[in-house]
């Protein structure tokens, strides 16, 4: 998939009786990856929001492989790959970190909001978020 790769360990408190991660908390890695993604890119979602800016999601799904288990060292990828005027999609994959074994894919929707999550036109209203966030996609094409 290319794009951005963040690295963690599946923690006990991430599985379920069955030792495997249950499957909720891939979500909560795709926002992982994505939010850590911008932060390694020189703009933290934290600055984002000081200037009355946020990106909810409006949809998530995940599609599940092989289960990713405790104390397994994963890997997520995560590629922006659509930006409109007021939105942006993401798309992750979960792999082993060593054996690069598919354990899930997912796709996210995001709107672009003021901090009364009303819609905002990004490239308007704050065009140097814009033009960081084009940035990223522009890169994640090229993969």
């Amino acid at each position: 998939m290319g794009a951005y790769c963040y690295k963690t360990r599946v923690q006990y408190f991430d599985t379920d009786k069955m030792m495997v991660m249950h499957h909720a908390n891939y979500i909560r890695y795709f926002e992982s990856a994505r939010t850590e993604y911008f932060r390694d890119e020189g703009y933290p979602y934290s600055e984002m929001e000081k200037e009355d800016f946020q990106i909810p999601v409006l949809s998530a799904q995940a599609k599940f492989a092989e289960p990713a288990v405790y104390d397994e060292v994963i890997a997520i990828y995560c590629k922006l790959v659509k930006l409109g005027p007021a939105s942006l999609e993401v798309d992750y994959e979960v792999r082993n970190a060593e054996t690069g074994e598919l354990h899930a894919t997912g796709h996210t929707r995001h709107g672009f909001t003021n901090r009364a999550l009303r819609p905002i036109p990004l490239k308007k209203r704050l065009p140097e978020i814009y033009a960081f966030i084009e940035r990223l996609y522009n890169k994640d094409q090229e993969l």
